[in-house]
């Protein structure tokens, strides 16, 4: 109550039914939003189940283009790929080969899409590719190794960059419409850039992991790319516990001349991903990842949670701490669940208007 008016003030009235609820609900997700992650294996001829993400898969490139299909028939706005070599060596050369499996995967994606564009006439997901080595080395590092001075083993910074602009070229011949260097190397953007520049590719848009922290929730990806890595990442992911760090990351990427920035984990730094989006003049991203898919998946399963309810709550937060645009193993389902929410209740209307 308001002590000099006496008036009564009551926000629950806003929250009294569901049309009113959704009339004024602040944030809501689309399937545009959304980016699916894919895995695309070399060497197998069915696709395997990743264990600690129930329901995601190491495809072949025949059910990629399936899964490919899928999105773009749900409307999603973007397809992730990763790539995951037969052979792997230690600067990652089936990184930039012409004919990588990541590359492979690519065209793949594109056919399929253009297929699914020709069939509905509506635009397809983009299609986006991980611009890394981690899964293309045999130490698992998102770079070439070297040895410091004191003769410990780390990355090599500006050796990596090379390999990074070789590996872009490569993803834009093939064609990738968005590269996305995720492995947290000083000035990746700007080498990138100018490579991609150089090589004619100056529409092709780069997507910057700019805040990716070092975390555990990165677990059962090491699964799903069959990583091989050895020690940690500690020395060029970020620390957990800094925030304005992760701010500075992204200012410099944005300098750099990132099309796009991310922040990544999603759900561990919502706080980041706030500032990040409220000081940013490009799309900002976030990334849902594994370990964040794997213990919802795993909590419903029990029956200690809604699962839809969950899954829809959490990508709501992302959205609303400031996420233009969200990578989730759920896309494809989140947008199905969407698209009922709106076609069940078009399609009993206009059953009812043809009985009138």
């Amino acid at each position: 109550m308001s002590p000099s008016s006496g008036i009564v003030y009551r926000p629950r009235r806003l929250r009294a039914t569901p049309r009113m609820r959704r009339l004024v609900a602040e944030v809501r997700l689309a399937a545009a939003d959304l980016v699916l992650p894919l895995f695309v294996k070399e060497g197998i001829t069915e696709p395997v189940a990743i264990t600690s993400m129930p329901g995601q898969l190491q495809h072949t490139e025949s059910s990629l283009r399936q899964a490919v299909e899928a999105a773009a028939r749900a409307g999603v706005g973007g397809v992730m790929l990763f790539g995951i070599p037969a052979m792997r060596d230690a600067v990652g050369s089936q990184a930039d080969a012409p004919d990588g499996i990541l590359q492979r995967g690519i065209r793949v994606a594109r056919e399929a899409i253009r297929t699914v564009e020709a069939e509905t006439r509506r635009p397809g997901p983009v299609v986006m590719a991980d611009t890394c080595l981690d899964e293309f080395t045999d130490h698992g590092h998102c770079g070439v190794l070297a040895t410091s001075p004191d003769g410990e083993t780390v990355v090599d910074n500006d050796a990596t960059l090379e390999r990074y602009a070789s590996m872009a070229v490569a993803q834009a011949k093939a064609g990738a419409e968005v590269v996305s260097p995720s492995g947290m190397m000083d000035g990746q953007v700007a080498v990138i850039r100018d490579a991609l520049d150089d090589a004619g590719f100056t529409d092709v848009s780069v997507l910057a992991y700019s805040a990716k922290y070092a975390s555990p929730f990165y677990g059962p990806f090491r699964e799903a790319v069959d990583s091989e890595l050895q020690g940690d990442r500690r020395t060029y992911q970020m620390d957990a516990a800094n925030g304005r760090e992760g701010l500075r990351e992204a200012d410099l990427d944005l300098a750099e001349g990132a099309d796009m920035v991310m922040v990544k984990p999603a759900g561990s730094y919502l706080d980041v991903l706030r500032q990040v989006a409220d000081r940013s003049d490009v799309p900002v991203a976030a990334y849902q990842v594994s370990g964040e898919y794997a213990m919802i998946e795993a909590a419903a399963a029990n029956g200690w949670i809604d699962r839809k309810a969950s899954i829809l709550e959490s990508v709501l937060g992302i959205k609303r701490a400031g996420a233009d645009v969200i990578l989730t193993y759920w896309a494809i389902e989140i947008a199905a669940w969407l698209w009922a929410d709106v076609a069940a209740p078009a399609a009993k209307a206009t059953e009812g208007n043809q009985e009138a």
